[in-house]
């Protein structure tokens, strides 16, 4: 708006009546987008009375009578406009220009194929805005449109705003409330008219780049055809993509890319960005690989690591490990990021990027991607912006149609839940690519957030290379056969701009063929491995029983008992955590035994004094579900915190422990990638019931029990799954041991269930202490946070060590004894007590702690006093068909003597983990500690 019109407004006696219709326009720009409007019309409509949150639409009745009350009073402004239609035509430029922002997109360039049929936009017409060709070649003020003009002819401004957002890139931003974020991409995108300016060398290397992703795919097609390789052909844009990433993230001076993605363009990813030897890729396909390494996985599955030289030095790249699971890798990847940026001290991310590559119907049916945003701005798991590629092809994962696979226009309509800004772009135009692919990591660099870039593509063949895809989609088909290949259609462009000519774009086609027959590595910026993230080496090639020191000082636990009491004075407690804080200050005294929450405090404190780092996260993690843990300290007068552990002393390793969102699948996969990166500290994923895990079993199945056997990867991440039996109904009771078990092989995770305070001690420093590194399954307790008996002394804790099985605690004779109980977990107290009430001395009881892998000297050892007992029987909580009898019977019968019996005690199968009535789960608790303790 011209300052002299405003001027005059300000200034007359009275509202004109056309004014009125001009005003009403301007604040309807104003409610879609003020930054259309002058800094002046801002603050008056700034001013004007809100309405509540709730009401859906503003009443322009309201601004009317706003403007006619104005004008009744001389004191303040009366409207006029000398050419009210003058002023009108100029809104409703601003109104076109506006609508270009919002809905240019749906307009856009963007299906390579053509069949893309979307209704016309009735905002993008200038007829619709009652701009007609008499006003063509009239000129008007283009308020902020970032051209560098302050004033176009319509005819010129109209051309300007199709080439910027209806050419081969459709902008999404409008969704976005954060004005500055808004600013930054219309400069971006408007100063260049969304056309992308390279020199004669960035094109040659996007020639080159296409010709490397069609090339491999060509090959390996008449090498191998009929094999599995999920082709990126169509979508061979990706590979200049991802390139030009790297390349603009290390000039930006980061240091490591970590990239996750699913199958599609996955083998042309390893060799044409990776640099995986391409023999070693044509080696997997005829079926010859190492036998020793572990049971492995197919070749589209695989990751890989190099370093990728750019003009600011070499950048140390990783693409994930993954299975069929898709979305999944995301977290994985976000959180492996997490790690590097903690070890590293970056806390905006600007040294370590993730890159996230999705499908078309993946991005938009999976839920963890929704999970996986939600996060992506939280303290605990943000990594300063993910930048999301979505590979369209438009067809789903197999026969899908867009009709079918969502309920949105666009499927990267979920990324607006976080409004990151969603650039679609044609993926025949690599040089749109390009552009969109440099403004993508400038706006993650610049806000620290998520950014997507949906790549409009196509896929050339079936969902694999055995499918027939004309069976589904004949009419897409036959456009394919006949579309020119990305390469083609790029050589074509550039020979005729005289930018290339023919004989060059062959020669790169024979060159890359010659490369690939002689196996070599086909990336010119490939260099040999020196970057390495983490130094896995002391974690390698270590079993079950490797040494590991338990010992810790007396002196030295009192210590850091002591200081973990501390907090600064002003800081008031709410009473029943003070009166936590007191117990713990008399355990150190010594006037009580520890209880599970100080043992635990204590074994963290023991690692953090080491300069180990520890992370922790679940849903209540801070304060623990249960109410023991009070790691971080709430003060009651300003909600201020405090964390002992984050305090001990100057020199110590970092504590981190986070309440994390309400997600099971993404938090899990998150710390997954997280304890992959991060070998040396101790990494907890804490479920807020056990029974809440089965919402991540993906991550459980395919990477914590199965990655080190099928990709090489260790990992030591420790689950708490509070497990027990306590009445309160199916979802609170059971983590469901017996899946956890059922998984177990090849020596892949440690199930335990600590029985003592002390047992936990020693199981959380040894997963740290010992040079071992696999995922650790706990069933952590709930009562037994809390039980009387469950206590342990400093002695327990500073000379003992955990303890596979326990045997009986009661000064029971061993000739008197007629049967043995194994049992695990709580149940063991309630035998105890039952026991004990009974004045039994012929029943002994033993705990065996860690399940798998199964301790068999141990239990061995632990009942050898008892070797004239041929009663043996295993005590669970749970119903028969779950819990460790089915998946562990077969070991306790090795631990017993030869032709000793083996029964059981417990709740019979169930289909339901466990009942809902308190009354019922007495009388079945009952019942099966009276039968174990019964003798026939």
């Amino acid at each position: 708006m011209h300052n002299g019109v405003m001027k005059a407004w300000l200034e007359s006696s009275h509202l004109a009546g056309a004014n009125a219709t001009y005003v009403e326009d301007l604040y309807e720009l104003y409610l879609s987008d003020p930054e259309q409007v002058s800094e002046e019309w801002r603050r008056v409509f700034d001013e004007l009375p809100r309405q509540p949150e709730d009401v859906v639409e503003q009443p322009h009745s309201r601004v009317r009578d706003y403007f006619r009350r104005l004008a009744q009073e001389t004191k303040h402004y009366n409207v006029q406009v000398s050419d009210p239609d003058v002023d009108a035509k100029q809104v409703k430029v601003l109104q076109l220009i506006n609508a270009y922002r919002f809905r240019g997109h749906q307009a856009a360039n963007l299906d390579p194929l053509g069949l893309w049929k979307r209704p016309p936009v009735a905002d993008l017409d200038p007829a619709f805005h009652s701009l007609t060709e008499d006003d063509f070649d009239e000129e008007f003020n283009v308020g902020s449109f970032a051209i560098g003009q302050e004033s176009m002819t319509l005819r010129d401004l109209y051309k300007a705003l199709k080439k910027t957002y209806c050419g081969s890139i459709g902008a999404e931003y409008m969704h976005m409330t954060n004005t500055d974020q808004k600013r930054w991409i219309q400069q971006r995108l408007e100063s260049v008219v969304g056309q992308p300016s390279f020199d004669a060398e960035e094109k040659h290397t996007f020639l080159e780049e296409l010709t490397a992703a069609e090339g491999l795919e060509r090959y390996l097609g008449a090498k191998f055809p009929g094999a599995k390789r999920f082709s990126l052909e169509g979508g061979d844009a990706l590979i200049p993509m991802t390139k030009e990433l790297i390349r603009h993230a290390g000039a930006q001076g980061m240091r490591e890319v970590v990239i996750g993605m699913a199958h599609r363009g996955r083998l042309n990813m390893l060799v044409n960005v990776l640099g995986k030897k391409p023999q070693d890729l044509f080696d997997e396909f005829a079926g010859k690989h190492d036998e020793t390494w572990g049971t492995g996985d197919v070749k589209y599955h695989q990751g890989f690591s190099a370093d990728f030289a750019t003009s600011k030095g070499d950048i140390h790249l990783a693409l994930a490990f993954n299975p069929s699971h898709l979305e999944i890798v995301n977290p994985v990847v976000i959180g492996s990021v997490r790690a590097r940026q903690d070890r590293l001290g970056d806390k905006e991310g600007s040294r370590v990027l993730p890159i996230t590559i999705h499908g078309d119907s993946a991005i938009a049916g999976q839920g963890v991607v929704a999970e996986t945003f939600n996060m992506s701005q939280a303290r605990g798991f943000q990594v300063g912006g993910t930048v999301r590629i979505v590979v369209n092809n438009q067809v789903g994962f197999t026969t899908s149609n867009p009709r079918d696979m969502r309920s949105t226009m666009y499927c990267t309509d979920i990324a607006k839940m976080v409004q990151a800004p969603i650039f679609h772009v044609n993926a025949d135009d690599p040089e749109a690519v390009a552009f969109v692919t440099r403004i993508a990591l400038d706006f993650r660099n610049t806000f620290r957030k998520d950014v997507v870039v949906d790549l409009m593509c196509y896929r050339r063949h079936g969902h694999n290379e055995a499918d027939e895809p004309n069976a589904t989609q004949p009419l897409m088909y036959q456009k394919i056969k006949k579309h020119p290949t990305p390469r083609k259609l790029y050589a074509d462009i550039l020979i005729d701009r005289e930018e290339s000519n023919i004989e060059t774009a062959t020669q790169m086609i024979n060159e890359y063929r010659d490369a690939l027959d002689r196996g070599e590595i086909v990336v010119k910026e490939w260099r040999p491995m020196t970057m390495h993230s983490v130094d896995w080496t002391p974690y390698l090639d270590h079993d079950w029983d490797c040494d590991w020191d338990s010992d810790v000082e007396k002196e030295r636990l009192t210590e850091l008992g002591q200081r973990l009491g501390q907090y600064p004075e002003s800081h008031k407690l709410q009473s029943r955590v003070n009166k936590l804080y007191n117990d713990r200050a008399a355990m150190m005294s010594g006037e009580k035994k520890f209880d599970w929450g100080m043992a635990e405090t204590l074994a963290y404190a023991t690692l953090l004094d080491d300069g180990k780092r520890i992370r922790i996260s679940g849903q209540d993690s801070g304060r623990g579900t249960f109410f023991h843990r009070h790691s971080v300290l709430h003060n009651q007068d300003d909600a201020s915190t405090y964390i002992p552990l984050a305090n001990i002393h100057d020199k110590q390793g970092p504590f981190q422990v986070f309440d994390s969102v309400l997600s099971e699948e993404a938090v899990l996969a998150f710390e997954y990638g997280y304890a992959t990166a991060e070998p040396s500290g101790l990494t907890i994923w804490e479920a807020q019931f056990g029974d809440f895990a089965n919402g991540a079993q993906v991550v459980i199945d395919q990477f914590i029990s199965s990655g080190e056997q099928k990709w090489g990867r260790l990992c030591g991440l420790t689950m708490l799954l509070p497990h027990g039996y306590e009445g309160q109904g199916p979802e609170h009771s059971s983590a469901r041991l017996e899946r956890y078990l059922q998984l177990c092989a090849e020596q892949n995770i440690q199930v335990i269930i600590p029985s003592t305070p002390a047992q936990v001690y020693h199981m959380l420093r040894r997963q740290v202490v010992r040079p071992m590194r696999r995922p650790l399954v706990v069933m952590s307790p709930k009562s037994l946070l809390r039980h009387p008996l469950c206590v342990s002394t400093l002695d327990d804790l500073a000379s003992g060590t955990f303890m596979p099985a326990i045997g009986e605690v009661d000064d029971i004779p061993a000739q008197k004894v007629k049967r043995v109980v194994f049992c695990s977990g709580k149940v063991y107290f309630d035998l105890l007590e039952q026991r004990r009430t009974n004045e039994q001395d012929d029943v002994a009881i033993v705990r065996i702690e860690q399940l798998y892998p199964f301790p068999l000297e141990d239990v061995k050892a632990t009942i050898s006093q008892y070797s004239n007992v041929e009663d043996f029987v295993w005590c669970q909580e749970e119903p028969q068909n779950q819990g460790a009898w089915y998946s562990s019977q077969h070991n306790f019968r090795a631990a017993i003597p030869k032709g000793a019996d083996l029964k059981y005690a417990g709740r019979a199968a169930s289909a339901s983990p466990a009942v809902g009535y308190m009354s019922v789960h007495l009388k079945q608790q009952k019942a099966l500690i009276s039968d174990a303790l019964t003798l026939d």
